[in-house]
C-alpha cells in the first residue's frame, strides 16, 4: 500500500542497481527548476529521480506525454509537501543523528552488497546504476534515511502536539484506496504460524564438576594477581568476549540472566560488586562465570567476565533427543503447551517460543523450511537447529496455521488502510496550512505558476 511521504527511490537504490534509465524524447535542461518552496529550489532531475523511482515501484509508466505531464505534477506536489515539512522540521529545531542512521545505512550497504560475487561487480553496478563509488553510495543513503526520518519524526511530533489530527474516513474511501492499489501489492507468500520449545543439551554432572573447578582455579589465579584481560584471552569460552579480554561492555538490569544481574545491580540478600571487585563462581545455564566490575554509574555497570562451560558430548545430545521426542508426545496427548515450555524451552538463550505473527516459509531458516514442507495446521514436528560446534538444540514445533499465500484481501488490509488514509488526511490538511503560509511554486513548464505561489 502506498505510504504518504515515503522516499521510494530508497527501495530502487537498494534493489534496482543497474535498471535501465528511460531515455527521454527530447533533451531535458535537469537542471532547469520546476519548482521553490520558500528560498528551496527544486530541480528537474530532482524530480526525474523522484518520478523514475515511482515507475520502478509500481507505478504505471505513463503511455502519452499528456500522462507524463500528469505524473509529473502529483510527483511535484508530493515532492513540494515534502520539503514543506523539512522546513517546518527546522522550525521545530528536529535533527536526526549520523548515529541514528548508521546500523540502517550499514545494513542496507550490506545487504545490496551481498547480493554481488565479488567487489569489483558491485562497484560496477553502483556506477551503471549512476550511484558512485559504494562511499558516494552510503553518503547518499544517509542523506535519503536522514530525510525520510526528519519527515516521519517531525510528523509524529506534529500529531503528539494536536496540530496534525487524522480524519474520519468512509468505508467507501478505504475500499477504493485498496481497489486503486491492489495491482500493485505484492501477493502474500506461502506462511506459517507457529509455537516452539527449543530444547538445549544440558552437560553430564561429571563435565560440570570438571568445569567448575577449572573456574574455581582461574578464580584462585586472579586473587593471587594474575590479570583478568589476559586470562580471559586465553581461558574464557565465551566467543563473543573472549578476544577483548572479556570486555562485556555497559550493562543494564535484565540484559543478562537473574544469576548474573543479581552480582552487577545487587539483591536485598546480595550487595552489587563494587568497581574492581571480583564475584565468586556463578553458575548459569551457560555455564560458570567469574564477574569483575570496572565502573558503575546509575542504571548501568561496565563489567567483565570469564566463563567456562561444561563440555557437551555426544550421549548428551543423544538424551536430549529422546527428551524432545518425549515432549512432542506429551504435547499431541493434550499436555498444555506452556506447561511443557515453561519446563523445558531454552528461555536463558532468550529463544522465542509463541510465535503468533505469521512467517513467509522463503524467509524461515533452512531447517525450519524443512521441518515444515508438507506439514498442515496442527501437526508437530521435532528437528534439530545448528547451536555450537557440533552440538545442536532440538525444536518441538507445533504448526497453528498454514496459508498457501495469494492476494492480500480487503478484509486483512482494511484496518491498515483506514488507518493510513486517516493519517494521510490529517497531514494532507495541515501541509496545506502550511503552503498558504510559505511560498510556494510550481513551474513545471518553465514558467512561474502564480496560482501556487503564497505572498
Amino acid at each position: 500500500m502506498k505510504r504518504f511521504l515515503v522516499s521510494s527511490f530508497l527501495l530502487v537504490a537498494a534493489g534496482a542497481l543497474g535498471a535501465q534509465q528511460p531515455t527521454p524524447a527530447a533533451p531535458e535542461q535537469l537542471d532547469g527548476i520546476v519548482g521553490v518552496v520558500g528560498d528551496q529550489p527544486i530541480t528537474r532531475y530532482d524530480l526525474r529521480e523522484k518520478v523514475l523511482a515511482r515507475i520502478q515501484s509500481g507505478t504505471p509508466k505513463p503511455a502519452t506525454p499528456a500522462d507524463s505531464v500528469m505524473l509529473d505534477s502529483i510527483v511535484l506536489s508530493d515532492m513540494i509537501d515534502e520539503e514543506l515539512l523539512i522546513q517546518k522540521a527546522k522550525d521545530l529545531k528536529i535533527e536526526i543523528s549520523d548515529a541514528d542512521l548508521s546500523p540502517q545505512v550499514d545494513r542496507q550497504v550490506a545487504d545490496v552488497r551481498s547480493k554481488y560475487g565479488s567487489e569489483t561487480e558491485f562497484r560496477n553496478a553502483l556506477a551503471e546504476a549512476g550511484l558512485g563509488t559504494p562511499e558516494e553510495y552510503r553518503r547518499y543513503l544517509m542523506d535519503e534515511y536522514r530525510r525520510q526520518m526528519t519527515l516521519d519524526k517531525t510528523v509524529r511530533q506534529l500529531t503528539t502536539d494536536g496540530k496534525i489530527v487524522p480524519v474520519n474516513v468512509t468505508e467507501a474511501e478505504v475500499e477504493a484506496e485498496y481497489n486503486r492499489n491492489k495491482a500493485f501489492l505484492p501477493p502474500k507468500p506461502p506462511s506459517v504460524t507457529f509455537k516452539q520449545i527449543v530444547i538445549a543439551p544440558q552437560a553430564s554432572a561429571a563435565e560440570k564438576a570438571v568445569a567448575r573447578a577449572k573456574a574455581e582455579s582461574l578464580l584462585v589465579q586472579l586473587k593471587s594477581g594474575s590479570d583478568f584481560e589476559k586470562l580471559a584471552k586465553r581461558e574464557s569460552m565465551d566467543l563473543k568476549t573472549k578476544e577483548t579480554g572479556g570486555d562485556l561492555g555497559w550493562q543494564r538490569r535484565n540484559d543478562n540472566l537473574p544469576e548474573f544481574d543479581r552480582w552487577l545491580f545487587g539483591t536485598p540478600y546480595v550487595p552489587a560488586l563494587q568497581p574492581g571487585e571480583l564475584s565468586p563462581v556463578v553458575e548459569t545455564p551457560f555455564g560458570y562465570h567469574i564477574i569483575r566490575v570496572d565502573r558503575v554509574q546509575p542504571g548501568e555497570v561496565k563489567a567483565h567476565q570469564i566463563l567456562i562451560s561444561p563440555v557437551v558430548d555426544s550421549a548428551d545430545v543423544a538424551r536430549t533427543k529422546v527428551l524432545a521426542d518425549s515432549v512432542a508426545k506429551l504435547l499431541k496427548a493434550g499436555t498444555p503447551f506452556d506447561s511443557l515450555a515453561k519446563k523445558y524451552h531454552d528461555y536463558a538463550d532468550k529463544e522465542e517460543t509463541s510465535i503468533l505473527t505469521p512467517f513467509s516459509r522463503d524467509s524461515l531458516p533452512a531447517p525450519y523450511q524443512a521441518a515444515f514442507a508438507e506439514k498442515k495446521g496442527g501437526d508437530i514436528t521435532v528437528f534439530q537447529i545448528p547451536w555450537k560446534a557440533n552440538v545442536p538444540k532440538f525444536v518441538v514445533a507445533q504448526l497453528l496455521t498454514v496459508s498457501a499465500g495469494g492476494e492480500q484481501t480487503l478484509g486483512e488490509l482494511r484496518a491498515a488502510v483506514r488507518s493510513e488514509l486517516a493519517q494521510r488526511g490529517g497531514v494532507h490538511r495541515y501541509v496545506e496550512q502550511l503552503r498558504k503560509a510559505t511560498y510556494v511554486s510550481m513551474r513545471l513548464n518553465g514558467a512561474k505558476d502564480s496560482s501556487k505561489a503564497a505572498p
